[in-house]
């Protein structure tokens, strides 16, 4: 049987102490817009939105680059000239392109580290994230860094949802409480996951996940396919989730309180009973990180992707957990090749794929490339994911994603065309968020 993974955290020396550092005050004055982008940045970012003007730009329309002329003013685009521009900015042929977003990853969670972890963020061109497990108790302490002009925008689910004994209560309960502090009964519970077995523990603990404020619920679901034979059965700890069926109750109780549900997953029937309980996003491609003993648990049916299709659910897809986690190269080709099987079945499926890696240390950059090695769609294709669909699986009642009129005025300026080279968009000389220049500066604090 294989353990589940612990790939949250590869290092836990990473976590060891740390406190909050406060950003470096604001520099008056517009910013260098040719500022080459160095290793070790502080955030220097014009919080007040101007007019802008930008000449000689070639603007990706969601299918090519165009040479436009845009205008960013109250922080929102146009192609309509104001009445007046505060400054003109050529960006001499360059190709401009929305953020990038990361929609699995729980980098993002508290103070420890993170001023470095958010210009990490910026500097990948990564604007928006979602965080799909955290505690309330250590994100309210980062509260005042993120979610404004000059810093990433992050959503939380929260605490999970999941059953006895299922992921993650084995990942706190015996690893993260080294580095993470428990509650005040000793353990995780009811902080970093609440144990939901019977609709009837649903009914009790809503009002208590509620008041927890989530932007999202995330709920798990492992195995299902062996439900009854794990779960009363300790050498299953942790690698197990929720009944099938509860799933399907709790989407109905965060739908009827207007919240989304994104809902771990591991096997090909894993996703399948997802989406029969009406979840919104899947989390994990299945066989981001198969069971090499059971390789026949995660190919995934075009039956299957094509109901995902038909009920609009976006599927993260996670490939660099296997990267990450594998060490034997046979096992590793054998997760890569399910992987590219199971995007394209999706994708030609018409199915939804949103970018994340849900590996510590790392953005949406290296799952983004693992994505391209895989080789499983075109350039263009990936960039839409990563610009277009990762930022409307985050934020879905935003305009953003793309740089059309009435969009927020947020963008990337690379140096050469991603749909050329997808090597391009670590080019990156130019981040525009809101309206404001982020320009990433030597000398922090």
């Amino acid at each position: 049987m294989m353990m589940r993974r612990l790939h949250v955290v590869p290092d836990l020396s990473l976590f060891a102490a740390g406190c909050v550092l406060a950003f470096p005050l604001v520099q008056a004055g517009p910013p260098a817009v040719e500022a080459a982008v160095p290793e070790k940045a502080s955030v220097v970012s014009s919080l007040t939105p101007n007019s802008y003007r930008f000449v000689n730009g070639e603007w990706f329309d969601g299918k090519t680059f165009r040479r436009r002329v845009v205008f960013a003013v109250g922080g929102v685009l146009t192609s309509k000239a104001p009445a007046a521009v505060g400054e003109v900015v050529d960006l001499k042929g360059r190709f401009v392109v929305p953020p990038f977003g990361d929609a699995h990853n729980h980098y993002i969670a508290g103070p420890h580290d993170i001023e470095r972890i958010l210009q990490q963020y910026l500097g990948d061109g990564i604007f928006y994230a979602k965080n799909p497990a955290s505690i309330r108790r250590d994100t309210l302490r980062i509260k005042d860094l993120i979610n404004k002009p000059d810093s990433v925008d992050v959503v939380f689910a929260n605490a999970g949802i999941t059953a006895s004994g299922g992921h993650p209560v084995r990942l706190y309960e015996e690893t993260l409480r080294k580095v993470k502090t428990p509650g005040p009964d000793g353990s995780f519970d009811n902080l970093a996951y609440y144990i939901i077995d019977t609709d009837g523990d649903l009914e009790k603990k809503w009002p208590m996940i509620l008041a927890d404020a989530p932007d999202f619920i995330k709920a798990h679901l492992l195995y299902s396919e062996e439900f009854v034979k794990r779960r009363d059965d300790p050498a299953y700890y942790g690698s197990k989730g929720l009944d099938p069926g509860v799933l399907a109750s709790i989407v109905a109780k965060a739908h009827a309180s207007h919240l989304r549900v994104s809902c771990h997953i591991e096997t090909a029937a894993d996703f399948r009973n997802a989406l029969a309980a009406g979840v919104d996003e899947i989390n994990h491609l299945p066989g981001c990180y198969p069971d090499a003993a059971h390789p026949d648990w995660f190919p995934i049916s075009g039956q299957d992707a094509a109901l995902a299709a038909r009920k609009g659910v976006v599927v993260v897809t996670t490939t660099y957990v296997s990267q990450a986690e594998i060490k034997k190269p046979q096992e590793l080709e054998q997760a890569r090749s399910v992987q590219a099987h199971n995007l394209r079945l999706l994708h030609d499926a018409g199915v939804k794929l949103a970018v994340g890696p849900d590996v510590y240390g790392v953005t949406a950059l290296a799952e983004a490339m693992s994505l391209h090695d895989l080789k499983a769609f075109d350039n263009l294709t990936l960039l839409k994911m990563w610009c277009e669909t990762t930022a409307g699986t985050i934020f879905p009642a935003r305009k953003i994603g793309r740089l059309e009129d009435g969009y927020e005025a947020s963008f990337l300026v690379l140096g050469g065309n991603p749909i050329e080279s997808f090597e391009s968009v670590k080019d990156i000389r130019m981040r525009f968020k809101q309206g404001a220049f982020i320009r990433l500066d030597k000398g922090g604090l």
